[in-house]
């Protein structure tokens, strides 16, 4: 395992951005509070979203270099379904969040939440725009709207690993008293 050369911990601590804590890198993590058999759904879920988000950032390039009226609907049904797998993603994050104090504490927590409430409404409004001619907001607009909506999203899976594999949240494993 590397090791920081600074500070001597098998991670890099990057202030103020990012706290680190060493009791909590060390320590066995803290359960999600949605899950099934001890496998938390919030990882599973987020999945979707994102994939069929990014994908509409493609599509509406797609859509940009050539005016083929298909990638104007494979867009709209991108973003659609993307909203609606991102509500329920949302769902269960939010729930995690209200319910892990460790989640609350972290910058990471607080970005991961706030970066992924905008990109759901960045999509809902950039879903609105289309309606009625799917191709007419594309170019510049929807374009615009759906890079900076996939920026967002790796941004904010970033932090969502901050909040696994830096702070131990959403691991199997027992429940620490330090929730």
């Amino acid at each position: 395992m590397e090791t920081n050369q600074i500070n001597n911990t098998p991670y890099p601590n990057i202030p103020p951005i990012l706290e680190s804590d060493d009791t909590e890198y060390r320590d066995p993590g803290i359960t999600s509070t949605v899950s099934v058999a001890g496998h938390p759904l919030h990882p599973v879920l987020i999945v979707f979203p994102v994939a069929f988000l990014v994908g509409a950032a493609g599509t509406d390039i797609g859509y940009w270099l050539t005016s083929d009226p298909f990638w104007a609907r494979a867009s709209v049904w991108l973003i659609g379904c993307g909203f609606g797998a991102g509500i329920l993603a949302g769902i269960t994050g939010f729930l995690d969040f209200t319910r892990i104090k460790r989640v609350r504490e972290r910058s990471a927590g607080w970005l991961h939440m706030g970066g992924n409430v905008a990109a759901l409404v960045l999509s809902l409004i950039n879903l609105l725009l289309r309606q009625g001619n799917p191709a007419q907001p594309i170019v510049y607009t929807g374009l615009a709207i759906s890079i900076v909506v996939a920026t967002l999203l790796g941004i904010t899976g970033w932090f969502g690993g901050e909040l696994s594999f830096r702070h131990k949240v959403g691991v199997i494993g027992p429940t620490s008293p330090n929730q």
